[in-house]
């Protein structure tokens, strides 16, 4: 006979009693049924009991009967997982029962719930599953990652399905998300197929705007060049109209072709761009769950085969003849407007475009005649230090007689600085404004005996192994210096 306290609290306590065999019976409940009572119907306590078929008499001490049965604590049965534990009870009578299957039709009410606390998960280290009832499981890996799991039974099939990280999900969601799952389930309902018909609904709602929309603020973080992230938005706004509003779960290579075919004849470089930046978006819309299969907008195997071949349109940047460079320098310095003096300055440092227009008052130290331009502005992610010539000095100084912000070529409007169109306007027909460091290059091994890696170094070009580079440390600040001045005296420049 043993006291048996539920773990379901709903579940008042009661009468229970085991015998050599595998079964269970109820004696009754404790509210109504006194010890004495429960003690004389006991199968163990009449001569040739049915249930077990010979006389059994325990001694009275094994169960302590005697006391009240709200005091009877120390010969409690836990039913747990159909397996009987007992404490307090003399072993000699105890193992004729320990271990027997207990045939008790609704077991899974005495399990217990919400087993675990949100301070005590805190301190739970030990690799594997920690249950907090009802088919909810921390889980612990090696590694020591934590999730949360909930394992069902469904249409005779055991299945587990993970509920989120442990980092992200607290307790209180997990049980909320579990116990949704638990109603599923009651309702002959697989969760795991709900959850993804869920996620396919929501794949079909979201549109190839949507998912390219989020690809340009990624690239717009990433890229360093802000006409890099206008070009990525005007191309796809602009050229992709007739995809922005389609699923982007339905898009195929007849509709990639169907923007691609009407421009990859006329402007064949915007073109290539164009499915390149198509194929970037179908493949974060992959990753995120949103497509399965080949991505229709892949080139090598899949478009090549399709569309015809461009001819070589790429080569290098149309670049002036350094030798009419002196030229140039007079015509631009009587002008005397902002845009004139951002190029005469880009030519005399031999700078980048998108370097000199984002050039700060910050990065210039006019004591030293220095001009360092951070990591972050470089194509090369490394710092990048100029020296200043004395006509690049005399720009700046007059340039601060018109100081209105941080930048130094300040734009207009809601602009933080000049735009590369200011520049290109000035450029002679036929060149471009990168190619004035060609013309510097051209000019350096044409004209001068300056060694070949000060030339590079004043172009912030990496010359050399990787051998080399880890030895050299230094980057010939002065020896440049030298340079750049060598170099505004044959531009003539002055201002």
């Amino acid at each position: 006979i043993f006291f048996e306290v539920p773990y379901d609290k709903n579940m008042p306590p009661g009468w229970a009693g085991v015998y050599n065999a595998p079964g269970y019976y109820g004696n009754g409940l404790a509210t109504k049924v006194p010890p004495k009572e429960a003690r004389r119907t006991s199968p163990y306590t009449q001569p040739h009991s049915p249930a077990v078929g010979r006389t059994y008499n325990p001694p009275r001490r094994c169960t302590r009967l005697n006391q009240a049965a709200p005091k009877v604590v120390d010969s409690i049965v836990f039913l747990l997982t159909r397996r009987i534990v007992s404490w307090h009870v003399d072993p000699r009578y105890l193992t004729p029962f320990v271990g027997c299957q207990v045939g008790f039709p609704d077991m899974a009410k005495l399990r217990c719930r919400n087993k675990l606390t949100a301070r005590g998960i805190a301190g739970i280290s030990r690799n594997g599953r920690h249950s907090d009832g009802g088919g909810l499981y921390l889980s612990i890996t090696k590694d020591g990652g934590r999730r949360w799991i909930f394992r069902f039974t469904v249409r005779g099939r055991v299945r587990e399905m993970g509920l989120g990280s442990a980092i992200w999900v607290p307790l209180a969601e997990a049980r909320q998300l579990a116990g949704k799952a638990r109603e599923a389930v009651r309702a002959g309902i697989d969760p795991i197929d709900a959850r993804r018909s869920g996620m396919a609904t929501e794949a079909a709602r979201k549109t190839f705007g949507q998912c390219a929309t989020a690809v340009i603020a990624k690239k717009s973080l990433e890229s360093k060049s802000p006409e890099h992230r206008r070009q990525w938005k005007s191309t796809l706004e602009n050229h992709c109209a007739p995809l922005w509003n389609m699923p982007v779960g339905e898009i195929d290579m007849a509709a990639v072709l169907s923007v691609l075919q009407p421009i990859w004849p006329k402007i064949p470089e915007t073109a290539s761009r164009l499915r390149a930046r198509i194929e970037a978006v179908l493949d974060y819309a992959k990753a995120h769950g949103l497509r399965v299969g080949e991505n229709p907008a892949a080139w090598r195997g899949n478009l090549k085969l399709v569309l015809p071949k461009r001819g070589s349109t790429r080569g290098h940047h149309a670049a002036m003849d350094y030798k009419a460079g002196p030229a140039f320098m007079a015509q631009l310095r009587q002008q005397d407007t902002m845009a004139s003096m951002a190029l005469q300055l880009l030519i005399l440092c031999a700078s980048r475009s998108g370097e000199a227009l984002g050039m700060t008052w910050s990065e210039i130290d006019l004591a030293s005649k220095i001009w360092t331009i951070p990591a972050s502005r470089m194509k090369g992610a490394i710092l990048h230090r100029i020296p200043l010539s004395s006509p690049a000095m005399a720009i700046l100084e007059r340039l601060t007689e018109f100081r209105t912000s941080e930048h130094i070529f300040p734009g207009f409007g809601h602009a933080r600085h000049l735009s590369s169109a200011g520049l290109s306007n000035l450029a002679p027909t036929g060149c471009t404004i990168h190619g004035f460091r060609s013309s510097f290059r051209d000019w350096c091994g044409e004209e001068t005996d300056f060694p070949r890696e000060i030339a590079e170094a004043a172009l912030a070009h990496v010359a050399g192994n990787s051998t080399e580079r880890s030895y050299r440390r230094g980057d010939a600040l002065e020896k440049r210096r030298v340079l750049m001045e060598t170099w505004a005296q044959y531009l003539g420049a002055s201002v």
